[in-house]
């Protein structure tokens, strides 16, 4: 039985990744985002392919105490020790909701673009969307890659996504389809449900040409930069043992609310 991958092996002297050797051939001669693709693919990005792939990592790198900052410094509050399952932690949290949606956005503009063209005039475009947003609605599910919380006038991160989209040529049929269901959700709502970031790269990654789970790969890349930032300020100026002061908080009022027995717990607020 043999055991082996095309991505790289080891000898006594020497590292190969794709076949080239890493000391001689890629150090110094290849930056990480070469390496991401030269590693999953064999092949070098192009310079398109390169500034886009940064813009879409630098957009998934941090915005503020989200779940999986929050879970990562939960995590190394009680394992100080353990800078590697900090991060790991906040990222066990990048699913449906949060990160994932990236890809999810990505599925849906690939999937629901139908037999849409480039030659296709936008009232074709606007057609097709509107028959999407009502199925959704109907079927009471969420459109991916729509809608904010608190950017609720409009993603912040949207144009500039797509105008580093239309500079290296990615501004395609899967961005005119995403915008025109824009349109269609505002009419089919009565409000503005504006693209967020996660629809701005999901619908790039389409244009790109990539399978939807590169949308979740990149921002995965990109939040492991973020949460490495939030480590290193929670080592710092620590937030955790915050949180965890509110919580304990909060069980203080229930014992003294005589919701809670103090008998359950030690001296350290623990539960026996």
């Amino acid at each position: 039985m043999v055991i082996k991958t095309e991505i790289g092996f080891t000898t006594r002297d020497r590292i190969y990744v794709r076949g080239r050797d890493l000391a001689d051939e890629i150090l110094g001669k290849m930056d990480f985002i070469d390496m991401i693709y030269f590693t999953a693919t064999g092949s070098k990005p192009d310079d398109r392919t390169r500034a886009m792939t940064n813009a879409i990592i630098v957009t998934a790198t941090d915005h503020g105490l989200t779940p999986s900052a929050i879970a990562a410094r939960m995590t190394i509050l009680g394992a100080p020790e353990s800078l590697q399952g900090a991060v790991a932690a906040g990222l066990l949290g990048a699913g449906n909701h949060f990160l994932g949606t990236m890809q999810n956005a990505a599925t849906f503009t690939r999937d629901e673009i139908g037999e849409l063209s480039d030659s296709d005039d936008e009232a074709a475009y606007l057609a097709r969307a509107e028959e999407v947003v009502r199925t959704y609605r109907a079927a009471r599910r969420i459109v991916p890659g729509l809608g904010h919380p608190i950017h609720v006038e409009g993603d912040p991160r949207t144009p500039v996504l797509r105008r580093i989209a239309g500079e290296n040529g990615f501004d395609g049929r899967h961005w005119r389809f995403i915008a025109a269901v824009e349109t269609a959700a505002q009419r089919e709502y009565g409000r503005l449900l504006p693209i967020n970031a996660a629809g701005a790269v999901g619908a790039t990654v389409s244009d790109m040409g990539l399978d939807p789970v590169w949308a979740r790969a990149f921002a995965l890349i990109g939040r492991s930069a973020g949460l490495l930032g939030h480590l290193m300020e929670e080592i710092a100026n620590p937030q955790g043992q915050k949180i965890w002061d509110m919580i304990l908080a909060q069980d203080d009022s229930a014992e003294l609310a005589g919701l809670r027995d103090p008998a359950h717990t030690d001296k350290h607020g623990d539960r026996k």
